[in-house]
């Protein structure tokens, strides 16, 4: 059986960067590369019904061990691609073996992997550690979750361990949020599933945000500033004012756990007109609805302030939290914890202050909590996986199909 970490390697060895309103879907045609690569790899493990659709999906099916048919039909699910930033190039993972849980110069990119930033690294000591070279992304988010699923089914060949009926998923887009867009719940054929899709080995989520999308456009009104009093509206100052208008330290920086916030993304502008993109988070769904009304309202009072059309608000609701479906079947998190500690490990139930694919799933009749990857620090350069601690899940997901065999 190949380790799941050796897997990883060869996985983010090609590109998969998803892209943000490329109106295409997938976004970027570089997905299927790696699709085609995981269809060919489950039909040598046995999966002769692997295929990829036109939208590159991966699907596959694992008939259950005779006898075990009337089983609950599981499922594993995890994502192909990964973010845009720190991508625009190949990715060289680097192994630092019996790695002495210190600061860590990454290549010659000057950048350091320290522990006062990342404390947990001093627990990972005498591990082999995974990085990029400090240029790019390691992309084990989600390669990680991938090539688990995949050492889970050589595991299942050969350790010959009975089951119940199973599905595996791979999907393109989670990165800009249309992971869910596609899949097709029915013909995947379960009636729970797993995403891969966390942080460390040892967690375990099904809390995630209510998440919106909020776009402003602000409109000027620009005249020589030599003669502009009373008459000039400056579009960029005007979105300033509504930034400025929002509840002071509710940032991502600000913010950790249960707490929700506004992130301002991006921003560009002139005196003509100016833009905002944030994204609005909160798990608690009453609180949640509240900050939306909070942005509309500054809208709306910069327009009685400036002249009505000065502000444009455009919100676009992304996912909800799949707790409120996952609670209806909390065994997925009772054997989850159980599975974890069969694989020697303390689980830890933790809010993702983010989302998964498996948050739009669950909404789609797919209850689908996520467990970690044994990754830490996504989504940019210092991104960074060990093997013990993808083992590690590999172990917890095999005693979870076990544990639904029993």
């Amino acid at each position: 059986m190949e380790q799941a970490y050796k897997k990883l390697l060869r996985y983010v060895a090609v590109p998969t960067a998803s892209c943000d309103g490329s109106g295409m879907h997938p976004t970027t045609k570089e997905q299927f590369d790696l699709a085609h690569m995981l269809v060919k790899e489950m039909k040598e493990a046995g999966i002769q019904d692997a295929h990829v659709d036109d939208r590159c999906y991966v699907y596959g099916k694992i008939p259950a061990t005779t006898g075990y048919e009337g089983k609950i039909k599981l499922g594993f699910i995890a994502h192909m691609d990964t973010v845009s930033d720190f991508a625009d190039h190949p990715v060289k993972p680097v192994i630092h073996e019996n790695y002495d849980g210190k600061d860590l110069v990454l290549g010659n990119s000057g950048r350091t992997l320290e522990v006062k930033t990342f404390p947990h690294l001093s627990g990972l000591e005498g591990r082999t550690l995974i990085t990029s070279d400090g240029t790019t992304i390691l992309g084990a988010d989600d390669k990680a979750g991938v090539a688990e699923i995949m050492a889970l089914v050589e595991k299942l060949n050969e350790e010959q361990i009975p089951h119940g009926p199973l599905s595996i998923g791979f999907t393109p887009d989670e990165e800009v949020g249309e992971g869910a867009d596609g899949f097709d719940v029915a013909h995947f054929g379960a009636e729970f599933a797993y995403t891969v899709d966390g942080g460390s080995e040892d967690e375990i989520e099904y809390e995630n945000f209510n998440a919106s999308g909020a776009e402003i456009v602000t409109h000027g009104f620009n005249v020589h500033p030599g003669s502009s009093k009373n008459v000039m509206i400056n579009a960029s100052l005007v979105a300033m004012e509504i930034n400025e208008a929002l509840p002071k330290n509710e940032t991502p920086r600000d913010t950790e756990g249960y707490e929700g916030f506004y992130h301002l993304c991006s921003m560009e502008g002139s005196v003509e007109q100016a833009r905002l993109s944030y994204i609005i988070r909160d798990h608690d769904k009453e609180k949640f609805k509240e900050r939306q009304e909070i942005l509309e309202n500054i809208c709306r009072n910069m327009n009685e302030k400036y002249g009505q059309g000065t502000v444009e608000l455009t919100i676009k609701e992304q996912y909800l939290n799949m707790a409120e479906i996952i609670r209806k079947h909390f065994h997925l998190i009772e054997n989850a914890k159980n599975a974890m500690e069969r694989a020697g490990l303390q689980p830890h139930v933790i809010p993702v202050r983010g989302g998964t694919d498996g948050a739009r799933l669950s909404f789609m009749g797919l209850p689908c909590p996520n467990l970690g990857t044994g990754s830490f620090a996504c989504h940019g350069p210092y991104e960074h996986a060990t093997a013990e601690g993808m083992n590690h899940v590999v172990d917890t997901l095999a005693e979870i199909v076990k544990l639904y065999a029993e």
